[in-house]
């Protein structure tokens, strides 16, 4: 019976307002998020706006405006233990920054749909898009200039194991893939890889880079006949 007295008809439709609003705003996150193939993609960020925009509403109807403030401050110190679960640390790189944020983005839209903040949630996933799409040309040309100094933090080596009689043909098209995808070189250099083979080691002057494009960079140029392995590796220097 408590239940149903509790049943507030206005009430109920202002949720419904703030959970709609959360999730078409997470899932327009989500769905940058998903075509890039990143770990947290469309249905992540719209749970996380969405429980996010729950919390907040049930805390704001309970206990009003200061009941909403205390599970706004959980909500922003909850949502780094499932940010931290996309971090992940390869050798001298880390990657699942970028998409941690955005899960710590998606929750603040969640929150202040939640409160009833429409036009703010709305104007919160815009910002969270530009910073995911406009930034990112910007952010790509500042990775790729290449450093003059003696020691980076981060050095970024392509290894392809070929035959030795194809040599040259695979460190052309190892050139052409890197040029390609606008990775210049600092250093090329050739290592005998057994009686028949060779290694062709090319070390990117990047500091920083897409982890996914060099995957398939790599992934293509494994592809080719003369290619007996190929692979990339960050590494740091002290």
């Amino acid at each position: 019976m408590v239940a149903l007295q509790s049943i507030n008809l206005a009430s109920l439709l202002d949720t419904l307002v703030s959970l709609t609003t959360a999730f078409v705003l997470g899932g327009l996150i989500g769905l940058e998020r998903q075509y890039r193939q990143r770990t947290a993609g469309l249905r992540t960020n719209v749970l996380v706006a969405v429980g996010a925009a729950v919390f907040v509403d049930m805390a704001n109807r309970l206990g009003g405006h200061e009941g909403a403030v205390h599970v706004v401050a959980y909500v922003v110190s909850g949502i780094g233990f499932l940010g931290a679960g996309v971090i992940m640390r390869e050798e001298g790189n880390v990657r699942g920054l970028n998409t941690a944020a955005t899960l710590w983005g998606s929750a603040a839209v969640g929150a202040a749909a939640g409160a009833d903040l429409i036009l703010e949630a709305v104007l919160a996933t815009l910002f969270v898009l530009a910073a995911n799409t406009l930034l990112r040309p910007i952010v790509n040309t500042i990775n790729r200039k290449p450093l003059d100094v003696e020691s980076v933090e981060v050095t970024n080596t392509v290894y392809v194991i070929a035959e030795r009689a194809h040599q040259k043909m695979v460190m052309a098209q190892l050139e052409e893939e890197l040029e390609r995808g606008n990775y210049p070189t600092r250093d090329l250099d050739l290592h005998a890889f057994g009686q028949e083979e060779i290694e062709i080691e090319a070390t990117l002057a990047a500091t920083s880079v897409d982890g996914d494009e060099l995957d398939a960079l790599v992934q293509r140029l494994a592809a080719l006949p003369a290619v007996r392995q190929a692979f990339w590796s960050p590494s740091t220097t002290e």
